[in-house]
């Protein structure tokens, strides 16, 4: 420690203000651990379950004993863009209302989408149960007998995408979550890869809840 060596187990340091290191590397601290996946389909966002495998079973076990959970939801066979930390303020504000935090996903529907249904999204929608959305976005990409769009929600209500395009008749077959506010998915990650995100994202995350 500050270049003389441990005189116990025990002793006692400031992390913010001590230099570390192991055999001449030094040694970084921080007080909380981000994580972004490549989720698959097929695996829960939650930590705990017990009829299916989550997110949690996908990480190494030092990872699975710091408190980490998922920030926000995926539907099951919902694949992409997945926040895991053991932050829970800040992952409160990245999910409130009150910060409008855009939430971009890929999907892939049955049947040919149209400027009519960007329209409607754009409105803001009330479904058949009465589910009010606020307005949200719909690029459309590719129409055709199966189209494809980009769908931008500032809300997270429950399988939101898939019951906002089905009620224009235009089912989703194949969802995924590309960016959360100014942060994508690094698309160099497989399906269940993880890494930490850098110190530099974290920040860009943060001047969206300040």
């Amino acid at each position: 420690m500050n270049g003389s060596p441990a005189a116990s187990p025990e002793e006692k340091y400031d992390p913010a203000a001590a230099e570390l290191s192991v055999d001449g590397e030094c040694l970084t601290w921080q007080q909380y651990t981000w994580l972004m996946m490549n989720k698959p389909g097929g695996v829960l966002s939650a930590t705990e379950d017990g009829k299916g495998k989550t997110v949690l079973d996908l990480l190494e076990p030092e990872l699975r004993r710091q408190g980490l959970f998922p920030v926000g939801r995926l539907d099951k066979d919902t694949e992409g863009l997945l926040l895991l930390t053991n932050d829970g303020q800040t992952a409160h504000r990245l999910l409130s209302p009150r910060y409008h935090v855009d939430k971009v996903y890929f999907a892939r529907t049955a049947g040919c989408l149209e400027e009519a249904d960007c329209r409607a999204f754009a409105a803001g929608m009330v479904l058949g149960d009465g589910l009010v959305c606020q307005s949200a976005g719909l690029e459309i990409l590719r129409a055709g007998e199966e189209s494809e769009a980009y769908v931008t929600l500032r809300e997270g209500k429950f399988h939101q995408v898939k019951r906002m395009l089905a009620a224009r008749g235009k089912p989703v077959v194949y969802l995924s979550r590309v960016r959360m506010g100014n942060l994508p998915l690094d698309l160099r990650l497989a399906l269940g890869e993880y890494r930490h995100l850098s110190a530099e994202e974290l920040k860009g995350l943060e001047s969206l809840i300040k």
